[in-house]
């Protein structure tokens, strides 16, 4: 029997030993090793992005210009709306809304949105950019499109008493076109259009 019990014991610890040194070496690895070298690299490389991509003011963040900010007074661009909980733009709590194009509560949010808009700017009778009244699936995009800042142009302008001109003049140096060309489409990155609003005003 005693003999019987070492031989399991002597095949358990023979079989053990090495996967637990396996495991302890992978984890240094690849749980230690490599995330504080592709994090060093990063920061050697790529400081900005490494950080959050923040923007910077004064030696103050700012806001980070991959997550988008909540503008609600007639003077800035208004962001896309977030779908975020428990506040717009939660970037711990990245989500869509998740509301079919037949749900009842999406038709009425987007009729919400739509008739804050018409309400902050009475006089513009142009279509509402579908950008200005629907989350992104991420909840947090930072981007407008084109037609989403020009649309806000006038209110813009009227709030802070320039130029219509001005104003689209400051869309168009803001406006990012696709990569290389080609891939994704034009957008507008709304903190830095705002900050650069906020500069010239």
């Amino acid at each position: 029997m005693n003999m019987a019990f070492k031989t399991i014991t002597t095949t358990i610890t023979a079989t053990l030993r090495p996967a637990l040194l396996i495991l302890l070496a992978l984890t240094l690895l690849t749980g230690v090793a490599y995330p504080l070298l592709v994090t060093g690299l990063a920061q050697a490389l790529f400081p900005q992005q490494a950080a959050g991509s923040l923007v910077m003011q004064g030696g103050k963040p700012v806001g980070s210009v991959l997550i988008g900010q909540n503008f609600a007074d007639p003077g800035h661009f208004w962001s896309r709306p977030s779908a975020t909980g428990p506040m717009p733009n939660n970037g711990t709590a990245s989500s869509g809304s998740n509301l079919g194009p037949l749900n009842p509560a999406l038709a009425d949010a987007v009729q919400g949105r739509v008739a804050a808009l018409r309400a902050a700017d009475p006089g513009n009778s142009a279509p509402v950019p579908v950008d200005l009244v629907t989350a992104s699936a991420s909840g947090l995009d930072p981007h407008i499109s084109p037609a989403a800042a020009l649309y806000q142009v006038n209110r813009v302008a009227r709030s802070r008493k320039l130029l219509p001109s001005q104003v689209q003049a400051l869309v168009a140096t803001h406006t990012e076109a696709p990569w290389l060309g080609l891939l994704g489409e034009a957008r507008v990155n709304v903190l830095n259009l705002n900050l650069a609003l906020d500069a010239l005003h």
